[in-house]
């Protein structure tokens, strides 16, 4: 065998970086859950024109997948070796939740409050019961705690999320030492255990849970995405493989949604085209790209907020006795407008406590590089959606998707 066969390196796989197809991914299922959770407040609602528009709750499945393949990417390694400081990793991951968390809701609760004071009642009252705040705001609403109904209904996925997060470093110390491939299979089985005893014991299948099970919901489906980081990291695929690999996922999945949810095979699809994505590498970063997928974590938290607002708003002036072509572009305006809602929290509020909050900035010794740390400031708070009523219609029941 010729000597520089012997000393030359294996392929190892790429490491998964900003301004590519994970954040394009990222953002274009952010603007999904925006489409769907307006979807009731359109002049026909959007689930009459076909059944797709109902299926939220595979939008939510996928940035619980994806939490879970990006953090491990991040943090997987370092976390197994114990060379990751616990406390710094606990700390980092709740403070990027928490602090926008609180804002919104401070938001969301003066505009009610103000609006009760000045005599304007909500279109529908139970949707804003203030016996249901405090568990939302406390993000304990995924653990069987009562409340959380209402409101800025999907921080159900971040509740749950910080469950995940929280135990991430147990899962890697017992998982990092399995073959790749018996790790996603086990992750696989686990799903499907799930979804079976789920489904058997409480009367919904593991991916469409109501709010009060988030956790059971969402720590298998964050398990396969763990184990889909595990495999990427240690196996590597030639890129224009990986790519075919995805794209042809891709195709399966929208083909799929053409004849029916097949939500167990999605699940799957989906891990495939977020494992596809970190495996391509990302040779002309976009930072358009790469500022709409940083933008996806704001998208999700004010989305609510705003279709509160500005639907709130067309009902008090009487938008049921307008032509339907006014209440559609209404609608579009409404639509536009949750996106720059989400671009003026981002940057007049979430970017600039992020900063001052980072532990570069306020000398903190973290034992975890100053790479690491950027990366993960922001990769992983994925949103999620929630039932959402048509405005002036009743959304009482525990969010589902």
């Amino acid at each position: 065998m010729p000597e520089a066969a012997l000393t030359e390196p294996s392929p190892r796989p790429v490491r998964i970086a900003r301004g590519g197809w994970l954040d394009a991914l990222r953002f274009i299922v952010g603007a999904l859950i925006i489409l769907y959770h307006f979807r009731e407040a359109a002049p026909v609602p959007l689930g009459q024109l076909h059944p797709v528009f109902e299926r939220g709750y595979l939008l939510t499945d996928f940035f619980i997948i994806d939490s879970g393949y990006v953090l491990a990417r991040i943090y997987g390694d370092r976390l197994a070796s114990g060379q990751a400081s616990l406390r710094a990793y606990a700390r980092q991951r709740l403070l990027r939740v928490i602090p926008a968390h609180l804002a919104v809701s401070l938001v969301l609760v003066l505009l009610v409050g103000g609006a009760a004071l000045a005599g304007i009642a909500p279109s529908n009252p139970r949707w804003f019961d203030w016996s249901q705040l405090p568990a939302q705001v406390l993000l304990v609403q995924a653990y069987g705690v009562p409340g959380g109904q209402g409101w800025n209904a999907p921080t159900w996925t971040l509740s749950a999320l910080i469950g995940c997060y929280l135990l991430l470093p147990w899962i890697c110390r017992a998982l990092w030492r399995w073959p790749p491939v018996a790790m996603v299979i086990g992750a696989t089985l686990l799903v499907v255990a799930a979804d079976i005893a789920a489904s058997l014991w409480l009367g919904d299948p593991i991916y469409r849970l109501p709010m009060r099970y988030g956790i059971l919901r969402a720590l298998p489906l964050f398990l396969l995405g763990v184990a889909a980081a595990f495999y990427g990291s240690r196996v590597c695929v030639a890129p224009h493989r990986a790519r075919a690999i995805g794209l042809a996922a891709a195709f399966a999945l929208v083909g799929l949604q053409a004849f029916g949810a097949f939500s167990l095979v999605s699940l799957g699809l989906m891990t495939v085209i977020i494992w596809a994505a970190g495996a391509v590498p990302v040779r002309s970063p976009s930072r358009l790209i790469e500022h709409l997928a940083l933008m996806s974590f704001s998208m999700f938290l004010t989305n609510e907020v705003s279709r509160i607002v500005w639907f709130g708003l067309l009902d008090a002036l009487g938008q049921e006795a307008w032509s339907s072509g006014v209440r559609w572009v209404l609608w579009a305006i409404g639509l536009v407008g949750a996106f720059v809602a989400a671009a003026v929290f981002r940057y007049g509020f979430d970017r600039p406590v992020q900063t001052w909050l980072s532990p570069s900035r306020r000398g903190g010794a973290t034992r975890m590089s100053a790479a690491a740390t950027k990366q993960a400031m922001e990769w992983a708070a994925g949103p999620g959606v929630a039932a959402a009523g048509r405005p002036g219609q009743a959304a009482i029941d525990p969010p589902r998707a």
